[in-house]
């Protein structure tokens, strides 16, 4: 039997959540899933979402309702996996702290904006990263506020040249945790679409996404 996923898009048209939710689409029914792909939130407004095997939310600076924010919490909680990437997922919803809570991190600043850095992975017997390696990157070089709890796969640090006082932190780039019975992935790259010609990156992402889905 097919595994089942939704994936919602919408919101700030700069990090491209239409092209990247067919992006995202296309990995998944490559791997052989049954995919929604629905503008907005109003998909979740159903609370039958808890029978659904993965969500994957590619929307940015929205807003969502209650009920719909808590079917998704729920859905989670319960067994469904969810899986992001960049703002796409960890700066959906700034007015919503259970949220960020269960994605186990929000975006706070990209200082410099489009920049070259470097990505460490930190688990390299972790499946989702293995046979990676360190690489170079060039995207916003997100900083973030992160969930202890979290299981950092991948690291950034960040140098002193466009702030001085951040110069050295060590950052998560990629981690994957547990949210209730749900797997939760999430990786900061990905500002758009284009972003997953880069292999290091679509192949972390296409990883979590299977990581992610109920087992």
């Amino acid at each position: 039997m097919s595994k089942t996923a939704l994936i919602f898009w919408g919101g700030w048209e700069g990090h491209t959540p239409e092209r990247s939710a067919g992006v995202v689409r296309d990995i998944l029914v490559n791997q052989g899933y049954d995919v929604r792909l629905e503008p907005g939130t109003a998909a979740l407004a159903d609370p039958q979402i808890a029978q659904l095997d993965l969500i994957v939310p590619v929307i940015t600076m929205s807003t969502i309702e209650k009920e719909e924010l808590k079917n998704l919490v729920a859905a989670v909680a319960g067994g469904t996996g969810l899986a992001g990437f960049h703002g796409t997922m960890c700066d959906s919803f700034r007015n919503e702290p259970d949220y960020q809570f269960m994605t186990g991190g929000q975006w706070v600043a990209h200082p410099g904006n489009i920049i070259d850095y470097r990505i460490d992975i930190t688990k390299p017997d972790d499946p989702i990263v293995s046979g990676i390696g360190s690489f170079g990157y060039r995207s916003e070089q997100y900083y973030m506020h992160v969930d202890p709890t979290n299981e950092v796969l991948a690291t950034t640090t960040f140098t002193g040249e466009h702030l001085d006082f951040i110069d050295g932190v060590v950052m998560p780039v990629v981690w994957k945790r547990r949210y209730g019975k749900g797997r939760v992935f999430y990786s900061a790259l990905g500002h758009t679409a284009d972003e997953f010609d880069v292999p290091q990156m679509r192949t972390i992402v296409e990883r979590g996404l299977l990581w992610a889905t109920r087992s």
